[in-house]
């Protein structure tokens, strides 16, 4: 009797064993924006777990790292909140400063859009600035203007702030604001967007440009700045079909359910 409990018991742990083992199997990686891993990947990732099976661990380096991470085999789904074409170019930038040659793109690259996000400019919450134009922005950005008072604020040093290259945060707002000038020489570049809200809270004259979605998470002493909307996809990028567990991940947060872990 006793063996036969035994083999019994082996049966069960070894079919506990095989229950188990798509949680662990189905873990997908996703590289790529960090605007993308706080408005839905992370709020998301319980949910996505419980309802899918598919556990997810993701990579928050930038847009252009984590199509270069895509590019290199080292991910099969890259994370964008930039148009495709603007994606590639991230990725090419980031080789740019490596000293890099660029890359040769996969022609079947499938852009999946899963939400919208607004850039919105940030300034000190000391600053009484409560709107300006894109061509004040452009100006303040671009080290044309380097006192506030030129804009209508105060006797104030000015202190661009901007995202790392490869950041596709920093890629729309310099393309759609600053119509592709190149930042204040004296800018300061972080390497996330919470560094940058850090950095222009505690900068009586900082400013920056960060996704309004990542600001409502923790503004910080940082207040955003009236202006006209600056908006870009949030996607998932693959070569070719996703594969069957990143099906999942893309379904899920265009289901209802998965919209409600998208972080307005």
């Amino acid at each position: 009797m006793t063996g036969k409990f035994w083999k019994q018991g082996l049966l069960v742990l070894v079919w506990v064993v095989i229950m188990a083992v798509p949680a662990f199997a189905e873990q997908v990686a996703l590289w790529g924006s960090t605007t993308c891993q706080k408005r839905f990947l992370e709020p998301g990732a319980e949910a996505l777990e419980k309802t899918t099976g598919v556990s997810i661990k993701v990579f928050g380096v930038g847009t252009g790292k984590g199509m270069l991470a895509l590019f290199e085999g080292k991910t099969n789904v890259a994370i964008s909140s930039n148009t495709l074409e603007e994606s590639i170019q991230s990725a090419q930038k980031v080789l740019k400063e490596d000293g890099k040659p660029e890359m040769v793109v996969p022609e079947n690259l499938q852009f999946h859009i899963i939400t919208e996000d607004v850039i919105v400019p940030i300034v000190n919450v000391a600053n009484p600035i409560d709107e300006l134009t894109w061509a004040q922005l452009a100006d303040l950005n671009a080290g044309k203007v380097t006192n506030w008072k030129d804009v209508g604020g105060p006797d104030l040093p000015v202190q661009v702030v901007t995202s790392h290259a490869g950041s596709s945060t920093k890629a729309v707002f310099q393309s759609m604001v600053m119509k592709k000038a190149d930042y204040a020489a004296q800018a300061i570049e972080v390497k996330s967007t919470r560094l940058e809200i850090n950095e222009v809270s505690g900068n009586p004259g900082g400013v920056g440009a960060v996704s309004k979605g990542f600001y409502n998470l923790n503004p910080g002493n940082a207040k955003i700045v009236n202006t006209a909307e600056i908006k870009r996809p949030l996607a998932l990028i693959t070569i070719g079909d996703p594969t069957p567990e990143v099906k999942k991940i893309i379904d899920f947060f265009l289901s209802e359910e998965g919209k409600k872990h998208i972080v307005e």
